[in-house]
């Protein structure tokens, strides 16, 4: 049996729950990085094969270029985990949403999980993942190795609304965009690193506001901390939905 992590994650946040389930299924698991580049990733897997997808929830759905990206990625009823993340709002349809993308290109979900996250947005489930989540991930991912070995590889149910509570497209663009100050070097990392290439490859300070999705990998990954986010409204609406979405919520384990 060999492993493969697939993963979109800008933060790095999605990545940790989803390698950590695939690590314990079989050390040095393959991992597939899709965030960056909307080229399709080319790969084949077999019966044989276990894969474990990551995404985090945007707005109750998954992010709207994923379905592009893997598009390539084919399976033959191969076996895998589903997994997404999201910070204490509600993952409502995504994991749904992402079982069916995989499905549709020869997966087979034997396993899911609604995995907590730092919230992307002020300071919700802030450290999150932590140790006890990956102590959680693994022990998962032994039930899913015990399930893999009986040969009991049978599809399962997801929660979820078909159609998508939020249509075809969802919440996908909610116009918090970074700024950049006068530390900026030029370095253009955040504009070879932005997902959707929003970022203007000459001036780094000028971001499309229809292609850029809120991610704040640029804020996150900037070696000076140039790019910001601290706009009057922005800090008002984080405070707001930092109280609002103040109660936890925990990681949930389909099987």
């Amino acid at each position: 049996m060999k492993t493969t992590a697939i993963y979109f994650s800008p933060t790095g946040t999605s990545k940790r729950g989803c390698v950590a389930i695939a690590g314990a299924l079989q050390a040095g698991a393959e991992e597939i990085d899709v965030t960056i580049g909307k080229e399709a990733h080319k790969r084949e897997f077999t019966k044989e094969d276990v894969v474990v997808f990551g995404a985090p929830v945007y707005g109750g759905r998954v992010f709207k270029g994923l379905k592009e990206r893997l598009k390539e990625i084919k399976g033959q009823k191969t076996p895998c985990v589903i997994t997404v993340t999201y910070g204490n709002r509600d993952y409502d349809d995504a994991l749904l949403e992402l079982a069916d993308i995989a499905i549709a290109q020869g997966f087979l979900p034997i396993a899911g999980a609604a995995l907590i996250g730092e919230h992307t947005f002020g300071r919700i489930q802030v450290g999150r993942p932590n140790e006890k989540d990956i102590t959680e991930d693994i022990a998962f991912a032994q039930k899913i190795l015990a399930k893999l070995q009986a040969k009991n590889i049978t599809s399962l149910q997801l929660p979820g609304n078909r159609p998508y509570v939020h249509g075809e497209e969802g919440m996908r663009h909610v116009g918090f965009i970074p700024s950049t100050d006068e530390n900026c070097t030029n370095c253009g990392l955040c504009a070879q690193e932005c997902p959707e290439g929003a970022i203007d490859r000459g001036d780094y300070s000028k971001i499309d506001e229809i292609k850029c999705i809120s991610c704040f990998r640029c804020i996150r990954i900037c070696p000076v901390h140039a790019k910001k986010m601290d706009t009057e409204a922005y800090k008002n609406f984080a405070e707001d939905f930092t109280k609002k979405l103040e109660n936890p919520r925990e990681n949930q384990f389909f099987l």
